[in-house]
């Protein structure tokens, strides 16, 4: 059988066929190889050279190697973090014509670590607790998605630092399967498999000397479980909530964002009893909110002020008639984005006289009255709607913000706290 390369991009088989694909992987000369740290593996796996890229190469049967392939670019699609899958290496055989495995490539993903290599040096507990919600982070993602792993462990992730934080990637997909949802039994099962897994992946780094003595590799273990729970209850929970108190809908937002998830849809029902709300989360990369609000709006906006006036424009959606998510008949976001504009954004912005508006551009202004009606809300326990808080806003927080500070440094000032003018911190 001739030698054969199923590729995601047609450059890459040329980069590819100068590997000596006539060899055993653990024969592979060293020039060939990079030496980058690797993980435990059931299977041979080596770093190697391929034009510009660095891959990770993996020895596997045929049938497992095309359909860890095939699910690593069905997580790709659907913006789960994974190694990216570049091909599959049929056919291959030694130089007297002997049968040799083929091999899954993928790239190698550039800045992460095994975790065994981060805990070279004996690692603190603070940390580890950083590695366990990373993981937990994926887990969920994972689910989300309909992917159930079935060998999540340590191993089978890899790390990459994340601004004092970590990021966790599937490495090994040879053993999930793709559904349209899980069940409960199916995530019971992924959770209770990465317990075991982890507990004893910490108990051999504990008989190595590796781990810090204060860790209890069961107590770790089980770790995982509360903070999986506890992540995936506040994302996929239904919640009622009391008629009118939308501020208790915008906490909701606010944790969700804390947890490093976004909404991506709203919906809320409005029954006798109150608001059913439903969220279906999501975790968006940097830039994706100034992007977001530019597409929809034409507001130009720093991130954190774009993620706050997409969750209003969001929020206001979802409380309009018109607002059907999946219905073709139903208006355009763009088209709601556009009246939220001309009906909400502009007539709250306007109503700040100029001369107390200062330098603030109009993004950064409608942000921070969002921010005192969220405060004045959650002061009254109930919402006191955008009018009654731009008025206290007016009266109470810009006079006297600008009354203590030159023109230049109000701005700054409200936009970093400006509340705290009347003693009242966000």
């Amino acid at each position: 059988m001739a030698l054969q390369i199923s590729a995601t991009n047609p450059e890459h088989p040329a980069l590819l066929l100068d590997l000596p694909w006539h060899l055993p992987l653990e024969e592979w000369p060293e020039h060939r190889l990079v030496p980058l740290p690797r993980g435990i593996s059931r299977h041979v796996v080596r770093y190697a050279h391929a034009g510009s890229e660095v891959v990770a190469v993996k020895e596997l049967a045929e049938r497992p190697a095309v359909r860890e392939f095939e699910l690593l670019r069905d997580l790709d699609r659907l913006g789960i973090p994974a190694v990216d899958a570049l091909a599959v290496v049929t056919g291959r055989t030694d130089a007297d014509g002997g049968y040799l495995e083929p091999v899954l490539i993928t790239r190698h993903l550039r800045g992460s670590m095994p975790y065994r290599s981060l805990f070279e040096t004996t690692m603190r507990p603070a940390t580890m607790h950083r590695l366990m919600d990373a993981l937990a982070v994926l887990l969920v993602r994972l689910h989300l998605a309909g992917f159930a792993w079935g060998d999540c462990s340590l191993s089978n992730t890899l790390f990459r630092r994340d601004a004092g934080a970590y990021a966790a990637y599937l490495v090994d997909a040879e053993t999930g399967e793709l559904h349209p949802r899980l069940s409960d039994g199916q995530r019971d099962y992924d959770l209770d498999l990465a317990r075991v897994n982890i507990s004893g992946e910490l108990l051999d780094l504990e008989a190595s000397g590796a781990l810090h003595p204060s860790v209890d590799p069961i107590t770790f273990g089980t770790e995982i479980c509360a903070r999986y729970q506890s992540l995936w209850g506040e994302l996929t929970r239904t919640t009622v909530y009391p008629a009118g108190k939308h501020h208790f809908i915008e906490r909701r937002i606010r944790r969700l964002n804390e947890l490093g998830f976004d909404v991506a849809e709203m919906q809320i029902t409005h029954s006798s009893n109150g608001d059913s709300v439903t969220f279906v989360p999501k975790v968006v990369d940097a830039g994706h909110h100034q992007r977001q609000l530019l597409r929809l709006t034409g507001l130009d906006a720093e991130e954190n002020q774009a993620r706050r006036l997409l969750n209003d424009l969001e929020s206001w959606m979802a409380t309009q008639d018109d607002y059907a998510p999946g219905d073709p008949l139903a208006a355009r976001p763009e088209v709601l984005a556009h009246r939220w504009v001309r009906d909400v954004f502009r007539p709250t912005v306007r109503a700040i006289p100029p001369a107390l508006r200062g330098s603030m551009d109009p993004a950064e202004l409608y942000h921070e009255l969002l921010e005192h009606r969220w405060y004045l809300s959650e002061r009254a326990q109930h919402d006191i709607g955008l009018d009654t808080a731009v008025k206290d806003y007016t009266e109470n927080v810009l006079p006297k913000v600008r009354a203590t500070l030159p023109e230049a440094a109000v701005a700054e000032a409200v936009q970093e706290g400006g509340t705290t003018a009347t003693g009242q911190g966000a």
